[in-house]
């Protein structure tokens, strides 16, 4: 069953699927904007993160098939049960009303932009704080939101991985978290015909995204980008607030 949406709607959705490819192909910085523009897409915060998932997994898939020679797993073992303790509060935080999960995804992704900038302004420098910090603040960004890119890059970051490595963990890291989402959301009964006949639709916006992101990673000045990225995951976040 084909969602009826509005045109501004499907739009919204086909920019954060092809969003959602170009972060998946060396731009991880644009998938901090898909958390708010999905939620104004979908509508509803909680049904929002459900109606993602299925197009971050296809993502997460494809990422790990063609970067599979370069994970190394063992940086990801101390997070795995910070990483749980992240998911089960932001299940609970899932049982919340709209009126306060709106801003609450709204603050997870300022506090995710701002530690973006913060990477991004001092890639050199020492990025502090153990597991326990990344893998509760993790868990409990994805499962509200959709949004642990930003603290997930400043982990691998802080285990001085090489560039292979440090994408082909990542993409390891979301495709297995995105996954143990689905019983959590199938609880809460966030997924529908509906839901996953736009995820079907969006599958070719992912494909495109990727490409898209391979020719743009060699073309935009990253300054630039990033600085596109960054005004317009501000100005769709505080709309959440309204």
């Amino acid at each position: 069953m084909i969602p009826a949406l509005a045109t501004w709607q499907w739009i919204l959705g086909l920019f954060s699927a092809l969003a959602i490819g170009i972060a998946k192909t060396g731009m991880p910085g644009i998938s901090t904007m898909v958390a708010p523009l999905m939620v104004l897409t979908v509508g509803d915060a909680r049904h929002a993160a459900a109606w993602t998932l299925p197009i971050l997994s296809t993502a997460d898939f494809f990422a790990v098939i063609y970067w599979r020679r370069h994970a190394d797993a063992r940086k990801l073992f101390s997070l795995i049960p910070w990483v749980a303790v992240g998911m089960v509060a932001g299940a609970l935080a899932l049982s919340l009303n709209e009126q306060v999960l709106r801003p609450m995804i709204g603050v997870v992704v300022l506090i995710m932009l701002a530690l973006h900038i913060q990477r991004r302004r001092n890639p050199s420098g020492q990025i502090l704080g153990s597991p326990s910090f990344y893998g509760i603040a993790a868990g409990f960004a994805s499962t509200i939101a959709n949004a642990a890119a930003p603290v997930m890059n400043m982990y691998l970051l802080s285990r001085r991985l090489g560039k292979e490595q440090f994408v082909a963990t990542g993409a390891w890291f979301f495709l297995v978290v995105n996954l143990s989402k689905v019983p959590i959301y199938s609880w809460y009964h966030l997924f529908s015909r509906s839901s996953l006949a736009f995820d079907a639709l969006m599958i070719p916006a992912v494909i495109c995204g990727a490409v898209t992101g391979l020719w743009l990673v060699h073309r935009v000045p990253q300054r630039v980008f990033e600085l596109l990225i960054i005004v317009l995951t501000a100005v769709s976040t505080v709309l959440l607030f309204r």
